[in-house]
């Protein structure tokens, strides 16, 4: 039986862990070759021969604030399977010396700003050509709930950086659309991810402050969002583009969670 996304081609950065390794898993799934962009060789590596080896799946190792190694990701996905129909824009950082303004140096804002949004702007501007070359294409850019409301807990350059990629995604999807190209944002909220595990590891008022707003009670898990994306990426969504789709068990729509 074919899959949702059967012999397309996806191109995944930060896919080695987290929401994008949920999201190449359930794509190799779903009959998709996929090429995964990421910083870890290692694992990248075995991710290969996990998912049933290169005929599925490629790893190029990818500095994503990078432009040369971003087309050259881009390229490879070409170049191996023949086309760029999905491309899911992931790759971020959150990192703990990223915190209020008054506590975050222009530094640390940088390095956010780089890796959340410019790497968005340039992933974009890698996989546009191919699928306005094909006439077909669907890009998914992850931004978070956080673009939508202000966090419980402070991130100023995440926050402003996901802000950016909801903006830019809307943007483009409305350029885009009479072209065949559709771009769209995927919004979660608190997922449980190492990103997450390592920024609430040693804080656990800090994690508790954030799930207390969660409607739900839990965090998401990867497997939950990687199927937000696959619905974003197959033909299930063709209707859809520059739209902010929430995956935040209620966060965004709460105002008093009741416990």
């Amino acid at each position: 039986m074919a899959g949702r996304i059967q012999d397309r081609v996806a191109v995944v950065t930060g896919g080695c862990s987290g929401i994008g390794l949920a999201t190449v898993q359930r794509f190799v799934e779903e009959g998709a070759k996929v090429v995964v962009g990421d910083l870890d060789d290692e694992r990248g590596h075995q991710l290969v021969g996990q998912l049933g080896g290169t005929d599925l799946l490629t790893y190029v190792h990818t500095d994503v604030t990078d432009k040369d190694q971003v087309d050259a990701l881009f390229r490879t996905a070409k170049e191996t399977y023949g086309s760029v129909d999905i491309a899911f824009n992931n790759a971020g950082i959150s990192p703990p010396e990223d915190d209020s303004i008054l506590d975050t140096d222009l530094e640390a804002w940088k390095r956010v700003q780089d890796v959340n949004l410019t790497s968005v702007y340039l992933c974009c501007k890698a996989a546009l050509p191919y699928m306005l070359e094909q006439g077909r294409g669907s890009i998914i850019n992850t931004a978070s709930f956080v673009a939508v409301m202000g966090a419980a807990t402070s991130q100023i350059s995440y926050s402003a950086s996901k802000g950016g990629v909801l903006t830019m995604t809307r943007e483009l999807g409305v350029q885009f659309a009479r072209e065949g190209v559709r771009v769209n944002a995927l919004c979660p909220g608190p997922v449980n991810t190492p990103l997450l595990q390592e920024l609430f590891a040693t804080d656990a008022e800090r994690a508790a402050r954030r799930l207390v707003h969660v409607p739900m009670g839990r965090f998401g898990e990867p497997s939950e969002m990687a199927s937000a994306v696959l619905f974003l990426a197959s033909d299930d969504s063709s209707f859809m583009t520059a739209t902010t789709f929430l995956v935040d068990g209620g966060i965004s729509a709460a105002y008093v969670t009741p416990l």
